[in-house]
């Protein structure tokens, strides 16, 4: 299992359209081929980050399915435009549990 960790910044103001968009687009990438599940979570501090965490089979499954696919092009028509600045995204693997 990959963790895809996307900290979410946000532009000021927008927290609640965001969430709209992403409750569409939330649909779109469930459905892709190696999805397993996500959470998206708001900072209590400052309202305006979030952290989108997204469990995936393989790396791959993100990197080359996701992105390259037709339905990563409607995730980012309605996602992409709410950040400022662009996310950084990484992928973990787990290596300890409790």
């Amino acid at each position: 299992m990959i963790l895809e960790h996307a900290p979410l910044q946000v532009k000021p103001g927008r927290g609640a359209e965001f969430e709209t968009a992403f409750s569409h687009a939330e649909r779109i990438i469930s459905g892709m081929p190696g999805f397993r599940r996500l959470t998206l979570s708001r900072c209590l501090e400052r309202p305006d980050s979030y952290l989108l965490l997204v469990e995936w089979n393989t790396l791959e499954d993100h990197t080359e399915g996701f992105r390259r696919s037709a339905e990563y092009l409607e995730w980012r028509r309605l996602l992409h435009h709410f950040y400022d600045p662009f996310p950084t995204v990484e992928h973990y693997e787990q290596v300890a549990e409790a």
